[in-house]
């Protein structure tokens, strides 16, 4: 294991605890442009990566708090699994020799992280109009009436493409979208669903991306090692320190890196 890994790895998992930020946001970049991996490397690794350390955080918020909205975690994944796994076979069996596919990974987590980024500078007004909505209705399902489970499915669709094209978007997006779609529902119900959802999804993309190569076995552990003690030490300063300064740093850095990957 090298030392390197596993201190990017720590570093990672403590902005994690800190932000609530999904890895992907922050790991595949620091991949990609400290370690000089290749982005397919870094994405395929970076998905194994957060479906296992995402596994912990369902296990706290369904035990502990029952914040999992199962019906709605069953909804996306409807949509994201399938459309993870056309992904997938589109990427080995029809891209695999064209040049353009790295251009293709990178542009569109280029674009991902700028989207990610501005989610997390509206998320708390995103939050309170959710929240003003939610007055104003009787149950979470009113919003878009019958055309409910349709839009959440069609959500999965999209989450599952950008999260095997780029490994970002599970988190952030994910959060806000679900916001949208189920404003009765409190904070903690809305991250534990979407944590739940994560977890098949990046555990599915991850092992497509296994399978054409893309996953470095020895680097994913050196990055579990640092990464579970720094969500711990994450989490626990995340109270000390003020959201409200952590968040647009955050999200300008993930614009920078962004903005990289697309130019």
């Amino acid at each position: 294991m090298d030392l390197a890994y596993i201190v990017s790895g720590l570093l990672v998992g403590t902005l994690v605890g800190l932000t609530g930020v999904g890895g992907g946001s922050l790991m595949t970049p620091l991949l990609v442009f400290l370690f000089d991996f290749a982005p397919k490397t870094a994405i395929g690794t970076d998905l194994l990566f957060a479906a296992i350390t995402k596994t912990g955080g369902v296990l706290v918020h369904h035990n502990k708090h029952q914040s999992v909205e199962w019906k709605i975690v069953g909804l996306l994944a409807l949509g994201s699994l399938p459309a993870s796994l056309a992904v997938v076979y589109l990427l080995t069996y029809v891209m695999e020799k064209n040049d353009g596919v790295t251009q293709l990974m990178t542009t569109t987590l280029g674009v991902t992280l700028i989207l990610t980024a501005i989610s997390l500078i509206f998320r708390s007004v995103f939050t309170r109009k959710s929240h003003e909505i939610a007055l104003q209705r009787k149950t979470h399902h009113e919003r878009f009436g019958r055309w409910q489970n349709l839009l959440t499915i069609l959500t999965g669709i999209v989450l599952g493409a950008l999260v095997t094209l780029t490994s970002v978007g599970a988190g952030a997006l994910g959060t806000v979208t679900l916001l949208f779609l189920y404003p009765r529902l409190a904070t903690v119900r809305i991250v534990g669903t979407d944590l739940a959802h994560a977890i098949p999804l990046t555990a599915v993309a991850g092992l497509g991306h296994m399978h054409m190569g893309n996953v470095d076995l020895v680097l994913l552990g050196s990055l579990l090692v640092g990464s579970l003690p720094g969500i711990y030490v994450g989490s626990y300063f995340s109270a000390k320190i003020p959201e409200k300064v952590l968040r647009p740093l955050l999200a300008s850095l993930l614009i920078l890196i962004g903005l990289k990957f697309v130019l």
